[in-house]
C-alpha cells in the first residue's frame, strides 16, 4: 500500500506558517519503494471558500477534504491546521512540520515513513497528529 501525502505550499513550493486550507496549492507526492514522488500538483481552489462568512469554515473544510480524498490523499502535511482539524483526523494523517523546505520534509518524513504508514494500517478513522520537528512526536487530537 503506497500512501499519497498532499503539502500545503505557497506560489514558491514552500510551507508558511498557514492552516492547511489557506495554502496557495498542494504538491500531491506519492511513495514508491519508501520514497516520495512528486505526482502532481493542484491549485487550492477552496482557499477563499466562505470566507466572509467564516474563517476556517465547515463548508471551506468539507470542499478541500473531498477534493484531497478524490486525489486518494492519507497524509495531509502543513506548518499549522486550524479548527477544521477534527475533520480532517476522520479521513487524513495530519503532519505539522517546522521546516519550510520541502525538500527537508520529504527527507524527515521518508527517514520517519514506517510510524506513518503504522497508523494508517492500524485506523480508519481518528488517526493520531504527527507533529515533526528534528525527530517525530506521536499526539492524539481530543474529541
Amino acid at each position: 500500500m503506497n500512501l499519497r501525502f498532499a503539502f500545503a505550499v505557497n506560489n514558491d513550493n514552500q510551507f508558511e506558517k498557514k492552516h492547511f486550507g489557506d495554502a496557495d496549492k498542494y504538491l500531491i507526492y506519492q511513495e514508491e519503494s519508501d520514497k516520495l514522488v512528486l505526482s502532481s500538483e493542484e491549485s487550492n481552489q477552496f482557499k477563499l471558500l466562505d470566507e466572509v462568512a467564516e474563517h476556517g469554515s465547515r463548508k471551506k473544510g468539507k470542499a478541500i477534504i473531498e477534493f484531497l480524498k478524490g486525489k486518494n490523499v492519507n497524509v495531509l502535511v502543513s506548518r499549522q491546521f486550524g479548527k477544521n482539524i477534527k475533520m480532517i483526523n476522520a479521513h487524513f494523517i495530519p503532519v505539522i512540520i517546522s521546516s519550510e523546505n520541502p525538500d527537508e520534509v520529504i527527507q524527515i518524513l521518508t527517514r520517519h515513513l514506517h510510524w506513518i504508514k503504522d497508523e494508517w494500517k492500524q485506523k480508519e478513522s481518528n488517526f493520531k497528529l504527527f507533529t515533526i520537528k528534528a525527530g517525530i512526536l506521536k499526539t492524539s487530537i481530543e474529541k
